[in-house]
C-alpha cells in the first residue's frame, strides 16, 4: 500500500485519539492521579482497541455506534495474544473509558457492561520470611563495613529498604514520597496513594532513625519538596531504579531473584497479620479500598500453616 493510501487511516487515527482518547487519559492522569504504569497500561489498551476497531472495518465514527458483540470479539481474538490477566486489565480500561464518556453525556450505555471473561486463577502473594528480611535489609551496611560501596549509597539504599518493609510503601509511593509528608517526631509518613487517597503510615523506629542519618548526614535538599531518595546527583529516583537497587542485594544474599519491592509490601503485611495486626488496620495501613484484596493475607497465613501441619503432623 502506498504511502498517500496510508494517510487517510493514519489521520483517522490521529483524529480517534484527539477526540475520544485523549481526553481520558487527562482525566486519568490529572483527576485520579492513577501511577504512571496503570497511565501506560490503560492508554496502551484503549489504543489497542481503537486500532483493532479501524483494522477490522468496526470502526463507525463514534463511541456510542460500538455494540457489546465487537467487545466480545476484540475479547476471543486477543486470548490467542495475551494472557487473561491482561486480558482483565484491558477491559478495565475500556469499561473505565466507557464510563468516562457516560458522566460526559456522550454515551447512554456502557458497551462492556455483562460482558463474562475467563476466569482467573488467583496465587497467592508472594513473601519474604522475616530472616529472609532481616538478611537482605543488612547487605548495604555490610557492602559499606567491607568498604565495597561508598556511604552515600549504603545508607539511601537502606533507607530505601527499611521504608519499603517498614512502612509497607508501594514503589511508586516511596518515590514520590518528600521530606514535607514526614513528621520525623511522631514517625509518620502521610501518604498520597492510589485514587488520590491519604493514609497515614507509621515508619517505625528502626526506618525513622535510618531516615533522619540519611537526612542530617547526605541529603543536599531539605525543603517540604524535596524528594527523600535520591540519586547521587540528588535527582528523584524511578521504580526501575529502586527495582535494579533490589536486584543487586538479592544476589548478594543469596535470596530468589524474582523478589521485587512489591514482595517487600506482601512481607510487611504478612508479617503484621502474624503477629496478631488486626485486619481492617492492615487494610488501612495498605491503602486498600476493599478489605477483600487485604483478606488474600489471610489465605497466605492459613497456606503456610496448613504446609507445617503437613511436614509435622504424624496423621497429616
Amino acid at each position: 500500500m502506498s504511502t498517500a493510501e496510508n494517510a487517510p487511516a493514519a489521520e483517522d487515527g490521529a483524529m480517534v485519539f484527539a477526540e475520544w482518547v485523549a481526553p481520558f487519559v487527562a482525566h486519568l492522569a490529572g483527576e485520579r492521579r492513577v501511577s504512571p504504569y496503570t497511565l501506560r497500561n490503560y492508554t496502551h489498551a484503549v489504543e489497542r482497541f481503537f486500532g483493532w476497531l479501524q483494522a477490522s472495518g468496526r470502526w463507525r465514527g463514534s463511541l456510542d455506534r460500538i455494540e457489546s458483540r465487537e467487545l466480545r470479539d476484540f475479547l476471543i481474538e486477543s486470548q490467542h495474544r495475551v494472557g487473561r490477566r491482561t486480558l482483565h486489565n484491558h477491559m478495565s480500561a475500556l469499561r473505565a473509558l466507557f464510563k468516562y464518556w457516560m458522566r460526559h453525556g456522550r454515551l447512554e450505555r456502557n458497551p462492556a457492561s455483562g460482558l463474562v471473561l475467563p476466569r482467573l486463577e488467583k496465587p497467592l502473594p508472594k513473601f519474604m520470611t522475616e530472616r529472609q528480611v532481616s538478611l537482605l535489609l543488612e547487605m548495604p551496611t555490610r557492602l559499606l563495613d567491607n568498604e565495597a560501596t561508598d556511604p552515600f549509597l549504603a545508607w539511601r539504599d537502606r533507607l530505601i529498604l527499611e521504608l519499603l518493609y517498614g512502612a509497607g510503601l508501594r514503589v511508586s509511593e516511596l518515590c514520590a514520597l518528600t521530606y514535607g509528608q514526614i513528621d520525623l517526631e511522631d514517625g509518620i509518613a502521610r501518604i498520597l496513594g492510589k485514587g488520590n487517597k491519604v493514609r497515614l503510615c507509621p515508619l517505625g523506629k528502626v526506618a525513622t532513625a535510618v531516615l533522619r542519618h540519611w537526612r542530617t548526614n547526605f541529603a543536599r535538599d531539605k525543603e517540604r519538596s524535596s524528594p527523600v531518595v535520591v540519586s547521587v546527583r540528588h535527582e528523584p529516583l524511578t521504580p526501575r531504579h529502586v527495582q535494579l537497587m533490589l536486584k543487586k542485594y538479592l544476589a548478594l544474599a543469596g535470596l530468589p531473584m524474582d523478589l521485587t519491592p512489591h514482595k517487600l509490601r506482601h512481607s510487611f503485611a504478612t508479617h503484621l497479620l502474624d503477629r496478631g495486626a488486626d485486619l481492617r488496620l492492615v487494610q488501612d495501613l495498605l491503602g486498600h479500598e476493599s478489605l477483600a484484596t487485604t483478606q488474600v493475607y489471610t489465605h497466605v497465613g492459613i497456606a503456610r500453616l496448613q504446609q507445617i501441619h503437613r511436614n509435622a503432623h504424624p496423621r497429616a
